[in-house]
């Protein structure tokens, strides 16, 4: 089992997907705890993931079609929020 924090701003560190068949124990900032599967958080890195790319323009692997300058590729934090293993 990982155990995780859940920051201030509402977010929790994942550079990557995690495997789908562990248990993820989340303490969220105002002291609810939630169990969630890997498979459910990775669908969140996904969606974050996506969601950073379209907000800087980017296709779906990451790359800018745009004029050329250096743009981050990845994420490093994705949102989570109490009652997501529901």
């Amino acid at each position: 089992m990982i155990s995780l924090l859940q920051d201030s701003q509402g977010f929790i560190r994942m550079k990557r997907h995690f495997p789908s068949g562990v248990d993820i124990h989340i303490t969220f900032t105002d002291g609810t705890q939630e169990i969630l599967s890997g498979q459910q958080l990775n669908e969140a890195y996904d969606k974050a993931l996506a969601d950073y790319r379209a907000g800087n323009h980017l296709d779906a692997k990451g790359f800018s079609r745009g004029p050329q300058k250096k743009v981050q590729q990845g994420i490093e934090y994705v949102p989570v929020k109490p009652g997501m293993g529901t």
